[in-house]
C-alpha cells in the first residue's frame, strides 16, 4: 500500500466523540466510500495481497459488509455474512464475545463455508479485537480455515492485534 492511499484514508476518516456510548470515540467511514476513486484504492489494497490465497471473503456486521462484500466481487469470490444474532434464516452457529463497550453475539448460517475453505475475515475498524476474533472462531467452527484479517483502521491503543496473535493481521491505516 502507497503512503499516499493511507494519507486519503486517514483524511477522509471522521472521528464522532462520545458514540454509540460516552468515552468511545466512533471512526466513521461514510468519507471513504462516498469517494468512488477512494473507496476503489482501498478494496484493490485489501485484495491484492489475498488474490489466489483464499476461497471467500467474510465480512463483519455492519461496516464490514461494505468492504468485505466489495472485496470479494473484486477477487471473484463468494461472501460470508457475519451478523449479530437473530438476523440470519435457517440454522445458524453463534459465539458471544466483548466489546470495548459491552457485549454481543454472532452468528453465520450453519453452513456458510464449505469445510477447508480458505476465509478471509474483514472489518473497517479493528479496536479491541473482540469481534474479528470471535468471527475467526466462529468460522473455524463450522471448518473454515482463517488465514488472515483485514481491516481499513487499526486503532492500535486498543491492542486489538494481540488478541488475534497468531493470525495474520493487516489494516491499512493505524492510528
Amino acid at each position: 500500500m502507497s503512503t499516499d492511499l493511507g494519507e486519503r484514508i486517514l483524511t477522509g476518516l471522521r472521528d464522532v466523540p462520545d458514540f454509540p456510548e460516552p468515552g468511545v470515540t466512533f471512526k466513521d467511514i461514510t468519507p471513504v466510500i462516498a469517494d468512488a476513486a477512494l473507496f476503489a484504492d482501498v478494496v484493490r489494497a485489501h485484495a491484492e495481497p489475498w488474490q489466489g490465497r483464499v476461497d471467500a471473503v467474510a465480512g463483519l456486521e455492519a461496516r464490514g459488509f461494505i468492504f468485505g462484500a466489495a472485496i470479494a466481487l473484486h477477487m471473484g469470490l463468494g461472501f460470508v455474512p457475519v451478523r449479530k444474532a437473530g438476523k440470519l434464516p435457517g440454522p445458524t452457529i453463534g459465539v458471544d464475545y466483548a466489546l470495548e463497550y459491552g457485549t454481543a453475539r454472532i452468528e453465520v448460517q450453519r453452513e456458510a463455508v464449505a469445510p477447508g475453505a480458505r476465509v478471509l475475515v474483514v472489518d473497517d475498524v479493528l479496536a479491541t479485537g473482540g469481534t474479528a476474533a470471535a468471527a475467526c472462531e466462529l468460522l473455524e467452527t463450522c471448518g473454515a480455515v482463517v488465514p488472515g484479517v483485514e481491516v481499513l483502521v487499526e486503532i492500535e491503543a486498543l491492542g486489538g492485534r494481540d488478541v488475534l496473535a497468531g493470525r495474520a493481521v493487516r489494516s491499512l491505516v493505524t492510528v
